[in-house]
């Protein structure tokens, strides 16, 4: 969810649900150790819960970056084996970390033994050619051992030469039962699963096999779906906002964002573009919120325009 899931989008989700569990876009050793620290890594409060996806593989400089995440406030740092991008590989990290689970123990024991923090694991079922379950189930056993606990399983092969990322989500083929079996086999960790999840029966049919379920571009594309996930999985019976009310929340929170002079409103409304997906008016809040001569120079009362378009839409269908 590189370039998704900043800290502007996961205010706004925060503003759909209270407790859905979210998770940073992933950030590299070398921006933390050597970059603006706060540009990374600074949260609102009402995020938590929340936690930090690291990329790296050198042990030293993870349990460094762990160290300053848990500082930071954060609830959990993930390290991410499953991306597999090339530009992610040319740094030897993501999904062809998998092919060494003893380096990927390694910087899992480097980080643990400097935070109390949990440190968990995001990862594929396979790469490239290497398909068999005996694969998924040695990696996450060498990993287990060095004191992992959670494992958040996207349930198809990495194809790290040939394949976009994009493709990468999309062409290889989705193996659940290869998840639902590695719950089978390590009763004692907490497996997560991801991958082609679309909705919420999809959600309690997977709930029967594993832990928990990692939702990415459904909480981006439609978010207001989270809408009833507070009353579904956490019993929280309070009134869920209406989609108008997440939309008026934002607009303090672009404002205050706007006092440091470096975050514009274009760089927080182009996250909630789907706030309206599916509902009458939905174009027109897109379109509003996406045009570039009313986002040069506006502030947080674009959303009010918006939000009028949405109340009187013109004749159109939504989408």
């Amino acid at each position: 969810m590189l370039d998704w899931t900043d800290r502007h989008y996961r205010f706004f989700l925060r503003q759909i649900s209270r407790h859905a569990y979210l998770y940073t876009e992933m950030v590299t050793t070398g921006a933390i150790l050597y970059g603006d620290k706060s540009r990374f890594l600074d949260f609102t409060a009402c995020e938590h819960p929340v936690a930090l996806q690291l990329g790296g593989s050198d042990p030293t400089d993870l349990a460094g970056c762990a160290r300053i995440v848990e500082q930071w406030g954060y609830d959990e740092v993930n390290l991410n084996v499953g991306c597999p991008s090339e530009r992610v590989q040319s740094g030897s990290f993501g999904a062809c970390l998998m092919a060494e689970p003893a380096l990927v123990s390694d910087c899992v024991k480097a980080m643990r033994d400097v935070v109390d923090i949990p440190v968990t694991v995001k990862h594929r079922i396979g790469i490239d050619e290497v398909e068999h379950y005996e694969f998924l189930r040695d990696f996450v056993g060498a990993v287990a051992d060095a004191g992992c606990e959670v494992f958040i399983v996207h349930a198809r092969n990495a194809i790290l030469k040939g394949l976009s990322p994009k493709e990468n989500r999309e062409i290889p083929p989705l193996k659940y039962d290869y998840v639902h079996r590695l719950k089978r086999d390590f009763p004692q960790l907490e497996i997560l699963i991801n991958g082609g999840i679309a909705d919420w029966d999809e959600v309690d049919a997977q709930l029967a096999h594993v832990d928990g379920v990692m939702i990415g571009r459904m909480a981006y594309h439609d978010p207001y779906q989270f809408a009833g996930v507070d009353q579904r999985y956490y019993g929280d019976d309070a009134p869920v906002a209406t989609r108008g009310e997440v939309a008026h929340a934002l607009m303090p929170y672009i404002a205050e964002c706007m006092k440091n002079g470096r975050t514009l409103p274009k760089h927080i409304v182009r996250h909630v573009l789907g706030l309206y997906q599916g509902r009458p008016g939905a174009r027109a809040w897109r379109r509003m919120l996406s045009d570039s001569k009313l986002l040069n120079g506006a502030g947080p009362e674009l959303i009010l325009r918006a939000l009028e378009q949405v109340e009187h839409p013109a004749v159109e269908e939504a989408a």
